[in-house]
């Protein structure tokens, strides 16, 4: 073999492993870590509506408001 057969084989894709799929446990787990816990765990329905009137629209943007800013 010459130095340009051996450039061009090295140039060549290698065939990669077949990787195993991830369990789905492993996903949700390692999505969670990097994004958090995104979905309730109860819905609109199952929780108190007083509550959910609170923490909606207008309430929870002014809640998010810093204290230097003074509130609104």
């Amino acid at each position: 073999m010459t130095a340009a057969d051996d450039e061009r084989a090295a140039a060549q894709p290698q065939p990669q492993p077949q990787a195993q799929p991830e369990p789905e446990w492993k996903r949700r787990r390692r999505l969670a870590e990097i994004f958090g816990d995104t979905m309730p765990e109860t819905t609109s329905d199952e929780r108190d509506p007083a509550e959910a009137r609170k923490r909606d629209g207008d309430t929870w943007l002014k809640d998010q408001v810093p204290p230097h800013h003074g509130k609104i």
